[in-house]
């Protein structure tokens, strides 16, 4: 079958949604309930019990909150923020807001009060949809900061009898209001609805800031529906498969997985009782299809790791054992080759003893669709699910034009992002690409790029000759496959004038289940790379203490001496790897830990390179002058919110310059 044919199959039915005049999710969601009406779409644990919502009642929980909005007077072209944990009612609330054809921001619910001021403002928001008391805090906390916002809706009332504001409601008094207001206006929803276009915006979703203010970009209903197809047309999925909606809608993959594609496919979407529960709840749905991001997929590889050096040596002799036949014959599948016919025989004894058990532990057992988006991961972390027998795949693109390449078919290279997707041909044209001189990777195609909202200089700078500069260095193979390095602006080069690219390090360096965050260090006024090390304690704490090694604090295990040795020796591993004037020759364990909160991380767990190289100067300084130690202070912020200084005796640690 030609790859044109295949992608055709793929696409089976879809393409006769648009026959029918679909153009916004709203449409979408009537148009599937009339098909699929009893069939579940979200399902949510709570008390212990899955709750069953299906079209039909997604419709009726979406079309009472929405007429309460309207009520509210909610209009055409106004903006309602969302922030909490992924929830039914998160989803419900930002189909009735596009329903009424204004549009959604949503936050991460892990954002500071202080964080969320400028998205509102620049969102122009008029009402923020909460899901507990934490998030209506927050929003009260700055509310005179933002006088636009007119209603604090939240969904979760625990803890909140005894609030009393003008501003707040909760969710199911404003679909009371909207009962109500639909008695006088019986057709109010379905006729606001049909005037949607697929122009109109859907989300503005925000970048994750790493270079400075986030930018928000517009995300139309066709722009969201071209994800879908591109995806849809390069891999095979089922209808109704079991999804779980983890990542937060804020980050834009969620908005094409389980917002538009849960609607198009669609799949049967699962949200989590709780955070800490994912884990459970993962192996209780038998989920088919998820998506992690890459240091998400960090920690799984990191938690079984870790697990394992706790198990007695026989446990890990088998573990060891299974893993090693997994990488045999299914590294051997995804590079295109057939293993010896020893290791096939054995690996269903491999598979049934080892390598199912572990699957089934981490809720894995029959994903069919498992991949890892946002920035590059450690070739290493997709072979060690590979290895365990999950088809791990990784999906490359950007928030401003969409998903460009993914992992396809059974054979592909894990040192790629992936092959070009396909582009619904009817509507838009294909994805095209090419390299700058300087590297970056330029694209055009598809639905295009909608523009920042209220940004068109940054809108100009972003598309200055019809191509959309993605700000992305990669590097093309012989196979015209592309290659992730990092970000162009990150890219470095060192006072020898040698180039290294610091994410293509800190990737690697992050598969260890010691090092959970690592920051490379090295400019044209340094003379050689070295690092930044986060070391995750919920590994090293476990070892520590199966060598009896004390220590009392997360600073004090970071700078013992034993623990520094393994974190050099980690360095080493990836050293060997590197060509010579890349290699890591000096690095320090950080004190204390990276936080999202003292904006030293993105939400998505992306380093924020500058501000972290002016925070720790004094680091970087003691690093450069040769010293072995020195007395740091850190400013640290609480989760009280309170402020203060850490002060700590950190050590510079040598690796020398050859690796092992």
């Amino acid at each position: 079958m030609s790859d044109h044919d295949q992608v055709q199959k793929n696409w089976g039915h879809l393409p006769e949604i648009l026959d029918q005049g679909i153009e916004t999710l709203p449409q979408l969601l009537l148009s599937q309930a009339r098909r699929f009406g009893d069939r579940v779409l979200h399902r949510k644990k709570d008390f212990g019990i899955w709750q069953r919502f299906t079209f039909n009642d997604v419709v009726e929980q979406v079309k009472t909150f929405a007429l309460g909005l309207a009520s509210l007077g909610v209009k055409r072209g106004d903006t309602v923020a969302l922030v909490g944990e992924n929830e039914p009612e998160l989803f419900w609330g930002e189909y009735a807001v596009q329903a009424l054809g204004a549009k959604c921001t949503c936050m991460y619910p892990d954002l500071t009060a202080a964080q969320m001021v400028y998205l509102l403002e620049h969102s122009e928001a008029v009402a923020v949809i909460c899901e507990d008391q934490e998030q209506v805090d927050k929003v009260l906390e700055i509310e005179a900061k933002v006088p636009a916002i007119k209603h604090i809706i939240y969904w979760d009332d625990r803890g909140m009898w005894k609030y009393n504001h003008p501003k707040l409601l909760k969710f199911q008094q404003v679909q009371q209001i909207g009962r109500e207001f639909g008695q006088s206006r019986p057709d109010y929803f379905e006729t606001e609805i049909a005037k949607g276009r697929g122009t109109d915006i859907a989300v503005i979703s925000y970048t994750s800031g790493t270079t400075g203010l986030p930018k928000g970009c517009v995300m139309t209903h066709l722009g969201l529906f071209d994800t879908v197809f591109r995806v849809v047309g390069a891999v095979p999925m089922k209808p109704f498969t079991q999804y779980l909606s983890y990542i937060s809608p804020a980050w834009a993959t969620e908005q094409m997985f389980g917002i538009s594609m849960g609607l198009f496919l669609p799949l049967v979407v699962n949200f989590p009782e709780e955070p800490e529960t994912v884990q459970e709840n993962l192996r209780e749905i038998g989920t088919e299809a998820i998506v992690f991001t890459p240091r998400q997929w960090e920690s799984l590889a990191s938690l079984v790791e870790s697990k394992m050096m706790d198990a007695g040596p026989i446990r890990r002799a088998f573990f060891r054992w299974g893993m090693s036949v997994g990488r045999k014959v299914n590294l051997a599948r995804l590079e295109g080759r057939e293993s010896p016919l020893f290791w096939r025989l054995i690996y269903p004894l491999a598979d049934k003893m080892v390598l199912y058990p572990l699957r089934d532990n981490l809720g894995l057992q029959v994903a069919y669709y498992a991949v890892s988006g946002g920035s590059g991961m450690a070739p290493d972390v997709f072979r060690f699910f590979h290895a365990m027998g999950v088809k791990l795949r990784n999906i490359f693109g950007t928030t401003e034009m969409g998903l460009f390449t993914l992992h396809q078919g059974e054979t592909y290279d894990l040192e790629t992002v992936g092959k070009w997707l396909p582009v619904l041909p009817r509507l838009w044209p294909p994805l095209e690409f090419k390299l700058s001189d300087e590297g970056e990777l330029l694209v055009r195609g598809g639905s295009g790029f909608a523009g920042y909202y209220k940004n068109p200089e940054a809108t100009t700078n972003a598309m200055p000759d019809g191509w959309y500069h993605t700000g992305d260095s990669l590097h093309m193979t012989d196979k015209k496959e592309m290659v992730y390095l990092d970000r162009l602006s990150d890219m470095r080069q060192l006072s020898t004038g040698h180039s290294y690219p610091p994410q293509f390090i800190e990737n690697r360096l992050r598969f260890s289940p010691f090092i959970k965050e690592c920051m490379t260090i090295g400019d044209q006024e340094k003379p050689f790379v070295s690092a930044f090390i986060n070391i995750d304690i919920g590994t090293l704490g476990p070892w520590a203490e199966q060598r009896r090694i004390g220590y009392t604090t997360f600073t004090d295990l970071s700078q013992n001496p034993k623990i520094r040795e393994l974190i050099k020796g980690e360095i080493e591993k990836v050293n060997y790897f590197l060509p010579e004037g890349s290699k890591v020759k000096r690095f320090i364990n950080l004190p204390k830990e990276l936080d999202p909160d003292e904006d030293e991380l993105t939400r998505s767990r992306k380093i924020r390179r500058k501000f972290l190289e002016q925070k720790y100067a004094d680091f970087i300084r003691a690093i450069y002058d040769g010293r072995t130690e020195f007395r740091a202070e850190v400013p640290v912020k609480y989760q009280d919110g309170r402020t203060g200084i850490l002060a700590a005796a950190v050590h510079v640690n040598d690796l020398g310059g050859k690796g092992k």
